[in-house]
């Protein structure tokens, strides 16, 4: 898909259409940089998208990448959860767009691919002073629940 205003054209990947051991380091490293303090380690998002490309045991899910001349410009990644009803079918588990091209449209046209993409219901997780809380809310992402965890 190519979005004219601002000539990002948009990949996706999967368990069939697999990007290259350099797209994906690109991807980690990609969203490492610009998810900045919501971000986590390089090895917890290569797991996020080894499962979404079901290259560990998974249900699999999906990757956006947007790019401008080869250079990534936002990506997103979302795993198929197994589930559905009680929980969502997907979680997006990461989105960012490149720091420097921040309110270009980007973010909203990942997300408008990302949910034409999925089937089913998406779960999101974002902290309450996240600026992007309101590019969720625009797509009729709501905060029904208080999320509590256990970490052992």
């Amino acid at each position: 898909m190519v979005n004219t205003e601002i000539m990002i054209s948009t990949k996706i990947f999967d368990a069939i259409n697999l990007p290259t051991e350099a797209e994906k380091q690109g991807i980690v490293n990609f969203l490492f940089t610009n998810l900045e303090q919501y971000g986590d380690k390089k090895e917890d998002i290569r797991k996020a998208l080894d499962y979404a490309l079901k290259e560990t045991p998974s249900f699999g899910g999906f990757v956006v990448v947007a790019e401008d001349e080869g250079l990534i410009k936002g990506v997103v990644v979302v795993n198929r959860t197994g589930m559905s009803g009680y929980i969502p079918d997907n979680i997006l588990v990461y989105i960012a767009t490149h720091k420097e091209s921040r309110g270009e449209g980007i973010g909203k046209m990942l997300m408008e691919e990302t949910i034409a993409y999925a089937k089913g219901d998406i779960a999101l997780h974002v902290e309450k002073d996240n600026p992007a809380k309101k590019l969720y809310e625009k797509y009729g992402f709501t905060n029904p629940y208080l999320e509590m965890r256990l970490k052992r």
